[in-house]
């Protein structure tokens, strides 16, 4: 092993043991190290090309890790959280509510360890021929409760129940309020919904840019061929009434329709669970996000440094 790869792993140790510190003793296990062993895990499906690069380069640079990714609604994430004694950590749209943290601790006697990673945006998507591109929250509050003024349109999601795409809506766009169960029509995931729209004028879908946003990425270019990215209005700016989710409007919530991607980590050990967690939270895993055009939490801000060519004379 080399030098700079052995500093990298004690980093990558000494980090996971400062986040893994919850409530309750650390117990040691046989089984599985921050950099070795395997594990199971479950991710909301709105996040699975970004995740799925971070597992690939997180394997790639501890060959011994073995992360097992089942991709699925929100609510079967936390399913698994809570009843399969297997799965040990979650990625999903939102943290541990009050409830659920008073009966993990009450069952297992410490609190998961939960934090957010990275900021996502829900996108709005349109077939590439609609004229329709621009959307404010009342215009999709109106099209989602069916009272909207745009005639035969349908909305697509990825699931009309247990996921966190309609759990978004519900919370932040219809403000608890029911959608119309004519105008909204449910596919079985994310892909769906963009071959849906895709192949549907008339259609409108909402998905998480992560699938879509990334012009770096050859296959979403290739779907770019068939839908269009919406703008929102932003109610915080003055001279950009409608913005698209971009990163830079995403961190600054310019653009409205933001949430955060969480992990939520069973282990209370140094473990796999939270050598991947450490690596999500810092540098690595970070600039992964970036790339994804996914906005990353911790602050990659360019400074001007001056640089001195010749070394000063004693």
């Amino acid at each position: 092993m080399s030098y700079i790869k052995k500093i990298s792993v004690f980093l990558l140790v000494i980090s996971t043991f400062l986040v893994s510190c919850h409530s309750g003793s650390i117990t040691k296990s046989n089984s599985d190290t921050p950099i070795s062993g395997t594990i199971f895990i479950s991710v909301d499906e709105s996040f699975r090309p970004v995740i799925e690069q971070e597992i690939k380069m997180y394997e790639a640079s501890y060959p011994d890790a073995h992360i097992m990714a089942s991709y699925k609604s929100e609510a079967d994430c936390f399913k698994d959280f809570f009843r399969d004694s297997s799965n040990r950590l979650i990625i999903v749209g939102r943290g541990l509510n009050r409830k659920e943290e008073k009966y993990m601790i009450d069952s297992m006697g410490y609190n998961p360890g939960c934090n957010a990673v990275a900021s996502d945006a829900v996108t709005v998507i349109v077939n590439a021929n609609s004229n329709d591109t621009l959307f404010s929250l009342r215009s999709l509050q109106q099209l989602l409760s069916g009272k909207s003024y745009i005639n035969h349109k349908t909305v697509v999601f990825d699931g009309l129940n247990a996921t966190s795409t309609v759990r978004y809506i519900k919370d932040s766009i219809l403000k608890g309020a029911a959608y119309d169960t004519t105008v909204v029509k449910a596919v079985k995931n994310s892909a769906d919904v963009i071959q849906y729209v895709g192949s549907h004028e008339n259609a409108i879908g909402l998905v998480g840019i992560s699938w879509i946003g990334n012009p770096e990425d050859s296959a979403q270019i290739k779907l770019l061929k068939t839908v269009k990215i919406g703008y929102v209005k932003c109610d915080i700016c003055e001279n950009e009434p409608f913005v698209k989710p971009m990163q830079e409007s995403m961190i600054t919530r310019r653009y409205p329709l933001v949430r955060n991607v969480y992990y939520i980590n069973k282990e209370n050990y140094e473990g796999l669970g939270t050598g991947f967690t450490s690596f999500l939270k810092f540098e690595r895993g970070q600039l992964i996000f970036k790339r994804s055009y996914l906005g990353p939490v911790m602050d990659f801000e360019v400074r001007n440094v001056q640089i001195n060519r010749t070394l000063p004379k004693k």
